[in-house]
């Protein structure tokens, strides 16, 4: 296999490992509370811990590390999360837990950042949105089948062992990096030039775009079960395969979006916002009925994903020399509006809106598409590369 392409597949195994890590604990809370003598709710904000993890220590680290030759990096960040999921398996208190996984989420979006940032530097110019698509394709794999194989693992052998098995496969993706990851140099910008960067109005939009835009998928998809269960009456098997569905979808409408948007990337961010804020407006009406949910649920599931590779493209795009800091901020966008949306999309089910949470999350994809466009204005010329 080609450098080029085998670089990519061993990321994404590697962000696949990183992805399944975040949502994986929220699938075994029961057991995590019961034996560390905690309230489930309690044992909730070691999601939270990664979170804010992520959100906080992410930029700090990218900045931390920037002049850092990039093989070196990855290497030393994969270590680091692959400490953290030790400690989260051998933890004895909640508190230990809670610092495993603090650990752990300080090189998510670190890792995430280079990942992209690696890839982009050894496939051709014209494939960037492609192979940006593929790498972030892992979380989507890790959604679909990560999480759900390491709760069962979970329910069967105890919440530690999923965490343990993690670390392994954290250490074989190190081995697996050390052996095709070409050596990188260090960029040749220093902080201020990332901070700089971060600063330019076309960058603040479309981080401002990431986070209005996954606030606008966290406020259906956080509560899409309950919505198929209570409103749609379906059982909890059919729910888990619709999910399934969900993920396929999402993993297909990636990987479309990333070879689109090496086309267009304006017509693509355009397409995907109104493309979301249709099917987000027609799900409260289509959700009462079998069939029609299960063609939202699969059409949500294409678009939704389809927001990665092209705002991370875009981001690149407009960064310029210095796009490391700003690619980790983006990611840490994602967090915010995800954890944004679950907020809002909580507040409209506590006041009786389960059904019609489709409505909010459709104004919030318009307000994503519209501020778009100040960051790629519709008359602005396409790259040739």
């Amino acid at each position: 296999m080609k450098k080029s392409l085998l670089v990519p597949a061993v990321l994404m195994v590697s962000v696949f490992v990183v992805g399944t890590s975040e949502y994986l604990i929220a699938g075994l809370l029961p057991q995590v509370a019961a034996d560390l003598g905690v309230s489930v709710s309690t044992a909730g904000q070691a999601v939270t811990a990664y979170a804010l993890g992520v959100v906080v220590g992410g930029p700090l680290v990218t900045v931390a590390t920037v002049r850092l030759p990039r093989k070196g990096l990855a290497l030393g960040l994969l270590l680091l999360f692959a400490a953290g999921n030790a400690v989260c398996a051998a933890a004895g208190s909640y508190e230990v837990l809670i610092a495993g996984r603090v650990l752990a989420s300080l090189s998510h979006a670190a890792f995430l950042t280079l990942a992209l940032m690696v890839t982009t530097r050894v496939v051709e110019p014209g494939r960037v949105g492609t192979a940006i698509a593929a790498v972030g394709s892992g979380f989507s794999v890790a959604t679909l089948l990560g999480v759900p194989l390491g709760v069962l693992l979970g329910e069967d052998a105890g919440w530690r062992t999923p965490f343990a098995v993690l670390t392994a496969l954290a250490l074989a993706a190190t081995a697996l990096l050390a052996a095709v990851l070409p050596r990188q140099s260090a960029p040749a910008t220093g902080v201020r030039d990332e901070i700089a960067t971060v600063l330019g109005r076309r960058v603040l939009v479309v981080i401002a775009t990431t986070a209005v835009g996954l606030a606008a998928t966290s406020t259906v998809f956080t509560y899409l079960a309950p919505a198929l269960t209570e409103i749609t009456g379906f059982g909890a098997t059919a729910v888990s395969t619709l999910l399934l569905v969900y993920g396929a979808g999402s993993l297909v409408g990636g990987l479309v979006a990333g070879r689109l948007a090496d086309r267009s990337l304006p017509a693509t961010l355009r397409g995907t916002f109104a493309g979301l804020s249709v099917v987000m407006a027609v799900l409260p009406f289509a959700v009462p009925w079998a069939g029609p949910a299960v063609a939202a649920v699969l059409a949500l599931g294409l678009l939704t994903s389809a927001t990665t590779p092209v705002l991370q493209s875009l981001v690149l795009r407009h960064a310029g020399r210095a796009p490391t800091l700003a690619v980790s901020v983006n990611v840490c966008a994602f967090n915010i509006g995800i954890a944004a949306g679950s907020a809002l999309g909580g507040g409209l089910v506590a006041a009786g809106g389960l059904r019609w949470l489709g409505l909010a999350a459709a104004a919030l994809s318009l307000a994503a598409l519209a501020i778009s466009y100040a960051a790629v204005p519709r008359r602005e010329p396409v790259p040739a590369s």
